[in-house]
């Protein structure tokens, strides 16, 4: 295979391919050695090393698993989301990258199912929809699925974060994709509050006012104890740091869960809802 000697400061793409090349030299590997471990062509990744191929999110996730970086803070396919961060919403590539080393995560979401659980027809149908208005682009559109699988595949790493997800009602009243894709996406709703490492409650129209938050809201707990929290506007989101603002905004969610549905009862409503008797 053709090697070019790459700058790695001559683009984001020439310094993902370089540090490729020298996680794969330092294993001894050959492109042959880790295209029987990726699954990709060796013509393929010499490509992507040489910068004469875009990296996809699919192909970092790969790379992550033969070199054994799945799991940890120093993923490539995290310097694939910086390198396609233009398609994201700012603010969110950095929230991805705290996300991914969180030991506990807790989200708020209304309209729509949050992204960790989300079906991959789901976050599809979202998307392309997304394409139709003109919003976005078709790679676009692509690149924000992969992403989505990429955050949920990080999550799934030794030892697994707490996950709680409150869901405003609207989340799951509110069809998307066909009826067999929809019924899906209840499905994996129900298989999360199933999980030991997982807590799952809806927010029913009922609570009124009593519902804390209008707009969706992440917190993070992360490793050292420090406490995070991103919030999104129509045009950017923000990862608020500093404890003093984040302490009042974990407390009101604590109050969200008092007030929310158990999670027995928030699977048995789901249950009625893909039964069609609610």
């Amino acid at each position: 295979m053709n090697r070019n000697e790459l700058t790695p400061d001559a683009s984001p793409r020439a310094a993902f391919g370089a540090r490729l090349r020298r996680l794969r030299e330092a294993r001894g590997w050959t492109l042959d050695d880790l295209s029987e471990r990726m699954e990709y062509s060796a013509s393929h990744i010499s490509g992507v090393e040489n910068a004469n191929r875009a990296p996809t999110v699919k192909f970092a996730q790969r790379a992550d698993r033969a070199l054994e970086l799945a799991g940890t803070g120093e993923t490539l396919a995290n310097d694939v989301f910086r390198i396609k961060s233009g398609s994201l919403l700012e603010g969110f590539p950095e929230y991805v990258l705290s996300e991914g080393r969180a030991a506990e995560v807790r989200y708020f979401e209304t309209g729509i199912i949050p992204g960790l659980l989300q079906t991959e027809a789901y976050a599809e149908a979202l998307t392309q929809s997304a394409v139709k208005r003109g919003t976005i682009t078709a790679e676009q559109a692509r690149e924000r699925v992969d992403v989505v699988i990429e955050r949920q595949h990080a999550l799934r790493r030794t030892p697994a974060p707490l996950v709680m997800a409150v869901l405003d009602e609207s989340c799951v009243r509110r069809p998307i994709g066909s009826v067999a894709e929809w019924d899906t996406q209840l499905s994996r709703l129900m298989e999360f509050a199933e999980q030991p490492d997982t807590v799952f409650q809806l927010a029913p129209f009922s609570m009124g006012v009593r519902r804390a938050f209008n707009l969706p809201l992440y917190i993070l707990t992360m490793p050292d104890r420090s406490i995070v929290a991103y919030a999104e506007s129509a045009t950017r989101g923000h990862l608020e740091r500093d404890g003093k603002f984040v302490a009042p905004i974990l407390s009101t969610y604590h109050q969200l869960q008092a007030h929310a549905l158990s999670q027995p009862d928030s699977v048995a409503m789901i249950r009625q809802i893909r039964e069609g008797t609610s």
